[in-house]
């Protein structure tokens, strides 16, 4: 250890050179001196206020009835920590004693909090069963059934030990299934973690997938104490187990442990046997159930039958025989036919009676009248059609027709007038637009024998004949033979 603070020599005596040292350097020492002499401790004490800062780290206060101390877990030892510090919970602290000169304190760096007795972790688990209950996780409402008879289980356990194999045995035993092992810790630090990623890996599964989503979770532990079983009554195993969308058996511990997992599970086993148990039915029975029920409906049926046909005798006998129904109806067919010859010939009689009264009364001179009536009328009517009318609504359509004639001769006029004078301006600028003027300008063209414009001599071959356009006309040039 440095000399640093040790007590003056008698010989000292104020005035004389004394080192001077930086604060800096005085901030070191103290924090060497803390770390070199205490090491790693282990500190017993109630959590007082806790912090999580934005950054993730956690701080807080351990105190007891005198003192406090200041401690830092930083976010990448939380991962690390059995149990999250919680205001009010006793705990055991391990870690290294340091200090921080920018203010000149001290404080705990804890990479390891594990709580101090049963009784306080009593206390924690039902200040969370009081937190978790006040938010509904606990209402029977939001539980799911349990499907009748899974094809894919999933269960969360510890591959090597005991209870997979209790509850595979079990399951081949009742009704065998498919299983779906998502091995994870069952206890220590790292228990809770893997516990809510596996419930949540589940869930995230595609049915009908290459790894199919399972239609049960079992979440399987054997017994042990309070301390081995916390990792399933720490809060985000609780919250992964109330948000799952698959029905979810909780079978931790014997019959008589309770974790937190136990209160949000839509079902809970006292065992992992018991929870293979509440996850199929047995075959064998199943396959008797079936079999009671078919012939119990094959007795239905035939008791159903029977009951018909003895209900369709009993109305058979009540009804009577077809030759009576008939006896009457036959002997009012009887009666109308006897009548039928007399009602004929007394009808013809009527008719004729009838016939002879209307021939009576149609006389010639009362035909006469009839038909000088009909004339009559025929000639009023004749009267009163005249064709005044119908002539002076023929005069008014004709001025019509000769005034709409008379503006569609006006509108078309115009319009070739329109059109010519477009004609002519188009024309005026072609004119001006034309090479042809340019000629009467004393211009010409030139062209080759293709009729090409040649507008250079040297892109023109001496023995290729030309042709050139004056305003008048075109003159055609030869070559000239050379000595």
């Amino acid at each position: 250890m440095s000399d640093l603070f040790d007590d003056p020599t008698p010989t000292d005596a104020p005035g004389q050179n004394t080192p001077e040292f930086t604060v800096s350097e005085i901030s070191g020492e103290v924090k060497r001196t803390l770390e070199g002499s205490f090491g790693r401790i282990r500190v017993k004490g109630e959590v007082g206020r806790v912090f999580t800062a934005r950054s993730g780290h956690i701080y807080y206060d351990i105190k007891d009835d005198r003192s406090v101390l200041a401690c830092t877990t930083w976010k990448g030892q939380i991962a690390g920590l059995s149990v999250v510090p919680e205001e009010g919970l006793e705990v055991v602290v391990t870690g290294r004693l340091t200090a921080f000169g920018g203010q000149s304190k001290y404080n705990m760096n804890v990479d390891e909090v594990s709580v101090a007795g049963q009784g306080a972790l009593m206390a924690l688990l039902e200040k969370r069963k009081k937190q978790l209950a006040a938010e509904g996780l606990f209402d029977d409402s939001r539980k799911q059934a349990l499907p009748y008879l899974p094809r894919f289980i999933g269960v969360v356990t510890s591959p090597s030990g005991a209870v997979i194999r209790d509850i595979l045995h079990r399951l081949r035993d009742r009704f065998p299934r498919k299983v779906l092992v998502w091995p994870v810790a069952v206890q220590g630090k790292n228990c809770a973690q893997e516990v809510a990623h596996a419930i949540q890996g589940f869930n995230q599964m595609t049915p009908g997938g290459a790894l199919p989503r399972p239609d049960l979770i079992i979440v399987a532990r054997g017994g042990g104490s309070i301390e081995d079983l916390w990792g399933f009554n720490e809060e985000i195993v609780a919250r992964a187990a109330a948000a799952s969308q698959i029905p979810l058996i909780s079978a931790v511990g014997h019959e008589t442990d309770t974790t937190l997992i136990d209160f949000v599970s839509d079902r809970r086993a006292p065992t992992p046997t018991a929870a293979a148990e509440l996850a199929v039915p047995v075959r064998l029975e199943l396959a008797a159930w079936i079999n009671d029920q078919g012939a119990r409906a094959v007795r239905a049926a035939g008791q159903a039958v029977q009951h018909r046909q003895q209900r369709l005798s009993d109305l058979s006998r009540a009804m009577p025989r077809p030759e009576r129904l008939l006896e009457t109806p036959r002997q009012r067919l009887d009666q109308v036919a006897d009548r039928l010859p007399n009602a004929l010939t007394a009808g013809v009689q009527r008719h004729r009676l009838h016939l002879s009264e209307i021939s009576a009364s149609l006389r010639p001179a009362t035909l006469r009248q009839l038909v000088d009536r009909r004339h009559d009328a025929l000639r009023n009517l004749s009267a009163r059609l005249t064709l005044r009318p119908i002539q002076q609504e023929v005069i008014r359509k004709q001025d019509q027709l000769q005034q709409l004639g008379q503006r569609l001769t006006l509108a078309h006029s115009a319009r070739v007038a329109r059109q010519r004078q477009g004609l002519d301006a188009a024309s005026r600028q072609l004119e001006i637009l034309s090479y042809k003027a340019t000629l009467a300008r004393g211009y010409a063209v030139v062209r080759n024998a293709d009729g090409v414009v040649t507008t250079r001599a040297q892109a023109q071959a001496s023995d290729s004949a030309l042709r050139v356009e004056f305003t008048d006309g075109e003159l055609a040039l030869m070559p000239t033979a050379k000595g």
